[in-house]
């Protein structure tokens, strides 16, 4: 009985306090630094794909939702020449990002990924490689 009353009395004073709407397209929440939501792939300082098509990411990968293909430079390097991600299926856990010796896979705080047909949730190699290190600038990996 006296639990019930409690949260009675504890509903009854939450009643009271100031609610928060935010008005979501024009105004947004900031987001913690380290919270994971989009996929991007990072390019090194020379302006080259960090990935190397190591297949770690695939490996380490719990909903199998990364694919890639690799392909050799003419100096030998390899790279990814087909790089998918279904984001229908990820589910964000950052093992692909742990698992990257090269830090070219990396997890950023961004959440609009909402999409009206499912196909259209896959995103290629274009759609997720930016210009620039992403979260670790000035450093030379891999």
């Amino acid at each position: 009985m006296l639990s019930a009353l409690t949260a009675i009395w504890t509903v009854f004073l939450h009643s009271f306090h100031r609610r928060v709407t935010v008005q979501y397209p024009d105004e947004r929440r900031a987001l913690a630094p380290r919270s994971r939501g989009r996929v991007i792939l990072t390019r090194d300082p020379d302006g080259r794909e960090r990935c190397t098509a190591c297949n770690r990411c695939v490996v380490a990968c719990p909903a199998g939702c990364i694919a890639i293909q690799a392909a050799k430079r003419e100096d030998g390097s390899r790279y990814p020449s087909s790089f998918k991600i279904d984001f229908a299926r990820c589910i964000s856990c950052g093992y692909c990002e742990e698992t990257c010796p090269t830090a070219a896979i990396q997890l950023v705080p961004m959440l609009d990924l909402a999409e009206f047909l499912r196909p259209e949730m896959t995103y290629e190699k274009g759609d997720l490689l930016v210009n620039g290190p992403g979260k670790f600038p000035g450093t030379k990996l891999g």
